[in-house]
């Protein structure tokens, strides 16, 4: 290995160290408490080194921000093979909340932590590519079904919109234990079950 190479290489190491202990002290104390002090602390090299990867707090959260919405990505394409487009939104809709279940501190981070949406409006394009591939997989479904003849009279975008909506509010109010203040009966599975009831709607349109 050349010296280039094993520089590179050390850089990259560097990066992946400073990512992980800002996202496990996120985890243990959350943003407000996470620090470049402290996260150069834990990996026991100076502030100043940091900056030479990140050039603030916002930059780190907003890279594992992203790492967020590749995972979730990741798991809604699990199931993007399949032919009928509504089984194939109603498989990903599941993925989605899932992941927000299983996921919850990340899953802020991604939708409700300000943080990174700073860091995007100082980038010169302002584009949420991340959020948009998202989006863009739920639209791919709403438009094939919107040939096969559902959301008549609709557009693929306010579908689409309506669908991320619904899946976001679902377990934002889970996750922010606002859901437990209902009084209702079924609070266990209260998530997974107002979306079955959901695509009993969508079937019946």
């Amino acid at each position: 290995m050349g010296v280039a190479e094993r520089k590179l290489r050390e850089k990259e190491q560097l990066r992946t160290l400073i990512l992980d202990a800002a996202r496990s002290l996120f985890f243990k104390y959350g943003y407000e408490k996470t620090s470049i002090r402290n996260i150069a602390d834990a990996i026991e090299y100076s502030p100043g080194i940091i900056y030479h990867y990140f050039k603030d707090k916002n930059e780190i959260f907003h890279t594992l921000h992203q790492e967020g919405f590749n995972h979730l990505k990741a798991e809604m394409e699990t199931v993007a093979n399949m032919a009928d487009p509504m089984g194939r939104m109603k498989a990903m809709g599941k993925k989605y909340l899932q992941f927000a279940l299983d996921n919850p501190v990340v899953y802020e981070l991604m939708f409700t932590l300000e943080a990174p949406v700073e860091n995007l409006i100082q980038v010169e394009d302002q584009a949420w590519n991340e959020g948009d591939a998202i989006f863009d997989l739920i639209k791919k479904c709403v438009r094939e079904c919107i040939m096969m003849g559902y959301f008549r009279g609709q557009t693929a975008e306010s579908t689409t919109y309506t669908v991320l909506a619904m899946l976001h509010g679902l377990v934002s109010l889970k996750i922010s234990k606002r859901s437990n203040l209902f009084k209702i009966n079924e609070k266990e599975n209260l998530v997974m079950n107002s979306f079955q009831a959901f695509s009993y709607m969508l079937d019946r349109q």
